[in-house]
Parts: structure tokens; C-alpha cells; sequence
């Protein structure tokens, strides 16, 4: 198992409510104040999980700019009240940081029994290859 010192454990929660404010945020058509409060539990929560200086180098790195500038662009434009857009802007970021780690993602998946067997099916499987393809999202 592993061992998550107790910032760690305060991050997985922040970023764990993030994520939910961010769901009911756009469930309840674009809350504004919600979506706000999800992106920055969000944010904080990952700088809790991998530390500050490790999300500082994650987000500022040189081939990761445009990306970054669209995520927290995203972030930015919700804060100030337009959270389609916004909301927009961020799920482009995010595809386009995290866009490393979706092989990885779709081969644990595949993994798995039922979900597994679901990502097998015919329409399904050749989605799930573009995706699990690191370079075909730019």
C-alpha cells in the first residue's frame, strides 16, 4: 500500500471536492460560484498532492505553455463570470497537460474485467486507441 504523508492526504480530499464542485457545477448548468469553488480546490489540491515546487515545474514547463495558458485561462475567465467559456477553455487545457498520461489510463482500464470487456467493443475500441495514442490529441 502506499503511504501518503498527511498533506498528501489533505490534498487528495481538496482535490476530490474539487472535482465533485466541478461535476455539480456544470450539472446544475454552469453555477458559477461552484465552478469557482471547484477550480481553485482543484488547483490547490494537486499543488497539496505533488507539492508546490513539483506544480510549478508540472504547469510552467516549455512544451506545456499553451496548455497551461488554456487551463488556467479557463480557470480565469470562470472566476470572472463567464463559465461556459470557461469551462471550455479548461477541459482543452486539461486534454492537452495531461495528454502523457492517457496511455497509461486506458491500459490500467483495459485491465479491469467489466470495463475492460466494455472498451473491447467494436465502436468503443477505436476511440479508446486514438485516445490511449499519446501524440493524436495536439
Amino acid at each position: 500500500m502506499i503511504s501518503l504523508t498527511d498533506s498528501q492526504k489533505i490534498g487528495m480530499g481538496l482535490t476530490g471536492f474539487g472535482v465533485f464542485f466541478l461535476f455539480f457545477g456544470m450539472v446544475l448548468f454552469f453555477d458559477k460560484a461552484l465552478l469557482a469553488i471547484g477550480n481553485i480546490l482543484f488547483v490547490s489540491g494537486l499543488s497539496f498532492v505533488i507539492g508546490l515546487e513539483r506544480t510549478f515545474r508540472f504547469f510552467f514547463q516549455r512544451h506545456k505553455v499553451k496548455a497551461t495558458s488554456f487551463f488556467l485561462g479557463g480557470v480565469f475567465v470562470v472566476l470572472i463570470g463567464w463559465p461556459i467559456i470557461g469551462v471550455v477553455l479548461e477541459i482543452y487545457g486539461f486534454f492537452l497537460l495531461f495528454r502523457g498520461f492517457f496511455p497509461v489510463a486506458v491500459g490500467f482500464i483495459r485491465r479491469i474485467p467489466v470495463l475492460g470487456s466494455l472498451l473491447s467493443l467494436p465502436g468503443i475500441s477505436s476511440l479508446v486507441d486514438k485516445i490511449g495514442e499519446s501524440n493524436t490529441m495536439v
